[in-house]
């Protein structure tokens, strides 16, 4: 069957970052991966948690939230406290882009990473790993700059989603794919061709091992094209 929109297997979605989106922010991105959007800044505080005084460190967390209006149906906002879901979502989000960090040698402050999901159709935790690296290179920068210290920032990291529909396997599901995917995954990289987290999960028949590689395949390459867009976001 025809991907929705018309794409090849192997094709990711149209996908635009912009840069310093938010003029507050110590670093900002807006995100647009076909349907999905996703607004992500990153905050400098002084201080880091209770755990973690003492040692002169900084530390990164990540907080992630949907609209009640991203999608088709309003979703009630979560007033008491992120839901299961949620937490899952943000902490593969600070997982992953605290491996985008070289040092945590910048002082005892936290980057704050918020990635707000304006419009959902699919792959919005992964969209929010994309272009959050890209908030949090500029808020290293700024760090580094106010601070007279070496940019902490080492690496980009960009995220993909890919699963089995209709027997095929594909990159960067739109909703419609999602929903019906006999295997949904998710797969970070750090720049440039090294793996940060991989989640494949049956969703109904399991998966064969040549159906895995080719996933990550897939994923692979389609990190790549975001490397890319990420590289030519902050002019490198």
């Amino acid at each position: 069957m025809p991907r929705p929109d018309g794409r090849a297997a192997s094709a990711i979605r149209d996908t635009q970052l912009e840069r310093g989106a938010n003029p507050y922010a110590e670093g900002s991105c807006l995100v647009r991966a076909g349907g999905t959007l996703v607004l992500c800044t990153a905050s400098v505080e002084e201080g880091v948690p209770a755990w973690r005084r003492g040692r002169g460190e900084g530390w990164l967390t990540a907080e992630y939230a949907m609209l009640p209006r991203a999608t088709t149906e309003r979703t009630p906002r979560e007033r008491t406290g992120a839901g299961g879901r949620t937490q899952e979502i943000q902490r593969l989000i600070g997982r992953s882009l605290r491996a985008a960090l070289r040092t945590f040698a910048f002082g005892e402050r936290t980057i704050r990473v918020d990635c707000d999901v304006l419009q959902a159709d699919g792959g919005t935790r992964t969209a929010s790993i994309t272009g959050a690296a890209v908030a949090l290179a500029d808020a290293c920068a700024w760090i580094a700059e106010r601070h007279e210290l070496p940019s902490p920032f080492g690496t980009l990291v960009a995220g993909v989603s890919v699963g089995m529909v209709d027997g095929e396997a594909r990159v960067d599901l739109d909703y419609a794919e999602d929903r019906v995917a006999a295997v949904d995954a998710n797969v970070v990289m750090a720049h440039p061709d090294r793996f940060v987290e991989v989640q494949l999960t049956a969703e109904g028949t399991p998966f064969s091992r040549a159906e895995q590689d080719a996933m990550l395949a897939l994923a692979t390459q389609g990190i790549a094209a975001l490397f890319a867009a990420q590289q030519r976001a902050l002019g490198r």
